[in-house]
């Protein structure tokens, strides 16, 4: 299945889908889910919809044994050297603001 040409609602309910049937996998009810991850049924319910919190998220996928694989779904990102060169061994903290049109015309030096 190709995600990318997903929609992100369709990718949401794509997740719901498979978080449900690893729970079934798992022969776990709705409600044992929900008593494991100290949520409530609905939570669990909506979760399999594809509308969950990221915090609820994480706690079901360790009620049915599945947490680990949230490294194969976003591995540890690590700092590109280059980044590292430009910010002298410091650590990233944000993203760069993207310049506009008005911010580059502003650096042009209309010297003559």
């Amino acid at each position: 299945m190709e995600l990318q040409k997903m929609s992100p609602v369709a990718i949401a309910e794509e997740l719901g889908m498979r978080l449900r049937q690893a729970r079934l996998n798992a022969d776990l009810s709705q409600a044992e889910v929900a008593s494991r991850a100290g949520l409530s049924r609905r939570t669990v319910l909506n979760a399999e919809k594809g509308q969950a919190q990221l915090e609820n998220l994480v706690a079901i996928l360790a009620a049915i044994d599945k947490v680990n694989q949230l490294n194969v779904f976003l591995p540890v990102q690590e700092v590109s050297p280059i980044q590292l060169a430009k910010l002298k061994g410091q650590q990233r903290q944000r993203a760069s603001r993207a310049e506009t049109k008005a911010d580059q015309a502003k650096e042009v030096d209309p010297t003559w």
